[in-house]
């Protein structure tokens, strides 16, 4: 390893020995490479499969950070983006322990006035994929999700976190905020209905993230 690297023997070792656990700038990466495993694989214990994403005895699992949630925000969608997603390491989620797990960063104030804990602008959101869960985790009032708007012949997007209000005729999903210009997104049972935008919940949200600064 030594020799594949360039890192001297003693400073791999002390690493293997805990003498050292956070070795300096991009060490980690290069012993990573050096015995084709992924870098959080070295640094958390977390196991990365080619389909899926299991815990380790840790307990921690790889997440892919997906994007930003902003609402109002549409931008486009480049179908031919190549670059390689974020992973970082998230606690595994227990209820379900086989789903995808997906990572938003937050902008704006749409949801600063959620019960009983605020998502605020800086927040990460920590998520399962909806459709992996979607068969256990039916929709119901007070559900926070994201949500995908598309427009434009699906050519422009927005990702939003709403929380969702269920009616007899219509699922509301709604902003939770003390800025009144964000308004809820109102889908009706109409099978006929098509203004050109299509809405689809995308992520159910677990848990809330935010590192402090010191």
């Amino acid at each position: 390893m030594a020799r594949r690297t360039g890192i001297p023997y003693d400073n791999i070792n002390k690493y293997l020995r805990g003498e050292v656990e956070n070795p300096r700038g991009d060490t980690l990466e290069a012993l990573a490479k050096a015995i084709r495993r992924p870098l959080v694989w070295l640094r958390d214990g977390t196991e990365v499969g080619e389909n899926d994403v299991t815990p380790s005895a840790g307990k921690l699992v790889a997440a892919a950070i997906v994007g930003r949630v902003e609402a109002g925000s549409f931008r486009e969608i480049d179908e031919f983006d190549q670059s390689e997603q974020v992973l970082i390491s998230v606690p595994a989620d227990e209820r379900f322990p086989h789903a995808r797990m997906l990572v938003f960063d937050v902008s704006g104030d749409s949801m600063n006035d959620l019960s009983p804990r605020p998502i605020l602008d800086g927040d990460r959101i920590v998520c399962v994929a909806y459709e992996d869960v979607a068969h256990e985790a039916v929709l119901r009032d007070r559900m926070v999700v994201v949500v995908e708007r598309t427009r434009d012949g699906g050519q422009t997007r927005e990702w939003s976190v709403k929380q969702v209000e269920i009616y007899q005729d219509r699922t509301e999903f709604h902003p939770r905020s003390t800025n009144p210009k964000h308004k809820p997104i109102v889908i009706y049972r109409d099978i006929n209905a098509d203004d050109g935008v299509k809405v689809e919940i995308i992520a159910l949200a677990r848990s809330i993230q935010n590192d402090l600064t010191f």
